[in-house]
């Protein structure tokens, strides 16, 4: 038929040179840029000074340090309750699983205030409760362990959703066969479990050590104060400071995250290497181990971590925002909701930051759903490795850190568009398609999901009949995907809504986002109002998490990380 790639194929011929497009925009041209800034920066001399500098291999040290101890912290955490989870019959698994990933969806930043908020001689809520440290003492947090402690937090969900997948495929015919053939259930973890587990565990860390390494939002809040910085906070305060050298300097940073990062899948490639971990039989050990009397203590323990990760946060920042300032304690005299009333009706920045974030976030899911759909059509319907290869460029953005997906966007648009003249540096649209860049892989997974599950018999069928692309994708496609779709519009609207680390270098005079308000706020001081901003925020990410869990039963298997 006239229009098409070739005999056989429904993909019109526009279609995936379209796709391609938009990948060379989001994601080509920017590395590009960005390997072409570093090139020209060592051309020019510069580098040498920055390389020589103490405090940029002090960032470099704190940045790998603090990543190695939260990536040991996240992997205790995130195998302990993967193991007990999915492998026991302990009760309450799935809304413990739901609890234990919401840190994940919650910001850095707030993750850091709520925490900086529940420690310290001046915590509201230990005032209150009359167990606050004597006034004078330091802050625990503003150390290298406290940014590797709330790393460990962060991103001990990364390593649970991991291990869970690999747990979720063990063999249960080999399984049960040892437990009939008499070995105790330590024998089979041990001899079993754990060897099977090993990829699931590796990978989790090496994704929980990558996200660390480009975390913003806790390094930013806890240990600038400490003057401790990474290389990404290094970054924002050498982009705060501009000078004829910024762009130069600042490629040569981002350069090094991503070195580090890479050296660390390099790592987990190496762990994996020449080791074969291929799985035949039944899949799905779940609740293959009774815990009998250990659960009396089991369901404490991860009840108390728990509260410690979620619960007690959350309370001190509700103090937090229900006192005057920071230091007061909480008592029925000082208890107030004027911090809410201040953000809500009164500060007209934070009522920007709020409208900036729900534009960009519902502009970010609404506009990458129609690409995504197009693209997961174009890609699941060719199998050649032009296809792949593309795939693997809409992969690469969203495993890099965000300050040099950040970086990347200045270097190409920091200057006026050719023949349009036209500056997108400053306005709000460069922060769009810096989200865009970004979220394209969280916004594609779903849908791509969806459509592998398709029939193609049903489209073929139409397009024998006639009917037109846009007209099975409206009358046949479409509906089938609609829960994947749907569910790609929330995960996209949710870790949009609350992003700092993009938007932290992007942002100009009434670009501000939620993130960087409530950083710019705890920054300035404002604590109270700070806290305010972050109790509202946790509020529309339990809200939409919900709706997820809601829509989950009508979603292909892994759009939801939480669920089975």
């Amino acid at each position: 038929m006239y229009g098409y790639v070739r005999k056989g194929n429904s993909q019109p011929a526009w279609l995936f040179p379209f796709v391609v497009a938009v990948v060379l925009l989001l994601s080509v041209l920017p590395l590009a840029r960005l390997a072409l800034a570093g090139i020209e920066a060592l051309l020019r001399g510069g580098t040498y000074e920055l390389i020589t500098d103490p405090a940029l291999w002090r960032s470099a040290w704190y940045t790998i340090e603090t990543a190695v101890l939260g990536t040991i912290v996240s992997v205790a955490l995130g195998c302990l309750f993967a193991f007990l989870l999915t492998l026991t019959d302990l009760s309450g698994r799935g809304l413990l699983g739901f609890l234990f990933v919401l840190p994940m969806m919650i910001p850095p930043q707030v993750t850091a205030l709520a925490w900086v908020q529940m420690s310290g001689p001046s915590s509201p809520l230990l005032k209150a409760l009359h167990i606050a440290p004597p006034l004078g003492s330091p802050q625990p947090l503003y150390s290298v362990g406290g940014i590797a402690l709330l790393y460990g937090v962060q991103h001990a969900p990364l390593v649970y959703l991991a291990l869970r997948a690999g747990l979720m495929a063990l063999p249960r015919d080999g399984v049960e066969a040892a437990r009939l053939s008499g070995a105790s259930g330590l024998r089979v973890f041990r001899d079993i479990i754990l060897p099977l587990s090993l990829p699931g565990v590796i990978a989790g860390a090496a994704i929980a050590f990558v996200s660390s390494i480009g975390n913003f939002g806790i390094p930013a809040i806890l240990g600038i104060p400490a003057s401790i910085y990474t290389l990404s906070t290094l970054i924002f305060t050498k982009f705060s400071n501009f000078g004829p050298r910024t762009f130069g300097d600042i490629a040569v940073l981002s350069t090094m995250i991503a070195v580090i990062a890479v050296a660390g899948l390099a790592v987990q490639g190496r762990a994996l290497k020449g080791r074969d971990y291929r799985v035949i039989g039944i899949s799905g050990a779940t609740a293959a181990f009774s815990l009998g009397r250990w659960r009396y203590l089991a369901m404490p323990v991860l009840c108390g971590i728990l509260f410690v990760m979620l619960v007690a946060p959350f309370l001190a920042l509700v103090a937090g925002a229900l006192v005057p300032t920071y230091g007061v304690p909480l008592t029925f005299k000082t208890a107030s909701l004027n911090a809410f009333t201040e953000i809500l009706f009164r500060q007209s920045i934070t009522r920007t930051a709020f409208s900036n974030s729900l534009f960009l976030a519902g502009m970010t899911a609404l506009g990458l759903l129609l690409v995504t759909v197009l693209a997961a059509y174009a890609l699941t319907r060719r199998k050649d490795m032009l296809s792949r290869i593309v795939g693997g460029m809409i992969e690469i953005p969203y495993s890099l850190p965000g300050i040099i997906i950040a970086v990347c966007f200045i270097l190409v648009f920091a200057a006026p568009l050719p023949i349009l003249n036209v500056t997108l540096y400053g306005t709000i649209w460069i922060i769009l398609l810096a989200y865009f860049s970004a979220y394209f892989a969280v916004s594609l997974k779903p849908v791509m999901s969806a459509f592998l599950q398709l029939d193609p018999a049903l489209e073929e069928a139409a397009r024998l009949s006639g009917a037109g692309f846009f007209r099975r994708l409206a009358d046949i496609i479409v509906p089938l995907i609609a829960p994947a779709a749907g569910a790609s519009v929330i995960l996209v609207f949710l870790i949009a809504c609350n992003e700092l680390t993009v938007s932290a270098l992007l942002w100009s005079a009434g670009t501000q986002t939620l993130g960087v308000v409530i950083y710019n706020l705890d920054d300035g001081g404002s604590a109270d109002l700070a806290s305010a901003m972050s109790v509202i925020v946790i509020a529309m990410v339990v809200v939409m998490m919900v709706l997820l869990e809601i829509m989950a039963k009508r979603l292909p298997k892994g759009v939801v990380p939480w669920r089975s």
